[in-house]
């Protein structure tokens, strides 16, 4: 199936983020693509292709603030980039081709952990989250660059019960379908982060957790990249494109 690819202007608080639209000429799921803290939209745009030819609207954008040696990424906080985000998902759900009913958000790190926050504020029904980070609920308007990063790490090496935080009380209350996918070699999300994140899915619909073998937190291996790519590939052929023709799929 051939797609279309658009750029798009998002605008939040008066400033301007750039996206992408590629979506098929029918009306079908759409998929909200949310990269990680100093990346941008880049990373997830030929993995929206594909999963655009699969049939699907895929939108990816470049979160506020992520540029690299930006001034900006020395201010932005967790409430503008959640705000970001909210204004991606509505210009995902206004545009015409998709439905409405049928929307999967695919977060990595920063962004995954800011996409199980979004599902409390707008419906969405799948949800994939690579290498998610977690942050503590405090100092939430406090530059996300000026967080201090040993008390993070500290705070990720433990187990954290879902009633401790909002992103995990978030997982608790989603009622969809989930991806989670680890990093076997992650300096920066410990396996104990991945573990308080799949406790927390506790009324999700199915829940599939995937480890890549030999991986680090930004799949600077091309054979893991390629073995991401193929997890969610199939993940979302499985959920999104099975929903289309009413297949139920439940995994394991």
């Amino acid at each position: 199936m051939g797609t279309s690819s658009d750029t798009v202007e998002i605008i939040v608080d008066e400033e301007r983020m750039a996206g992408t639209f590629l979506a098929p000429g029918s009306k079908v799921p759409g998929v909200l693509f949310v990269h990680g803290w100093g990346g941008s939209q880049e990373r997830d745009l030929e993995r929206a292709r594909g999963i655009a030819g699969l049939g699907c609207v895929c939108l990816t954008f470049d979160l506020r603030g992520h540029i690299k040696n930006s001034e900006r990424q020395q201010t932005v906080t967790r409430e503008e980039n959640l705000r970001d985000l909210i204004c991606a998902y509505d210009c995902l759900h206004r545009h015409p081709a998709i439905d409405t009913r049928a929307i999967a958000v695919v977060g990595t790190s920063y962004g995954a952990y800011l996409s199980t926050i979004l599902t409390t504020l707008r419906p969405v029904q799948w949800l994939s989250l690579r290498v998610p980070s977690l942050y503590r609920d405090e100092q939430w308007d406090t530059p996300k660059r000026k967080l201090d990063r040993h008390d993070l790490a500290q705070y990720r090496s433990r187990f954290v019960p879902a009633r401790e935080n909002r992103a995990l009380m978030a997982c608790m209350q989603f009622r969809g379908d989930v991806l989670l996918v680890e990093s076997e070699n992650d300096h920066l999300v410990p396996h104990s982060t991945i573990m308080s994140y799949r406790a927390a899915f506790q009324n999700s619909h199915s829940l599939t957790h995937r480890v890549i073998d030999n991986a680090d937190h930004a799949l600077t291996d091309k054979t893991c990249q390629q073995a991401y790519t193929s997890i969610l590939v199939n993940w979302v052929t499985e959920m999104v494109v099975g929903a289309r023709v009413g297949r139920g799929v439940v995994l394991s």
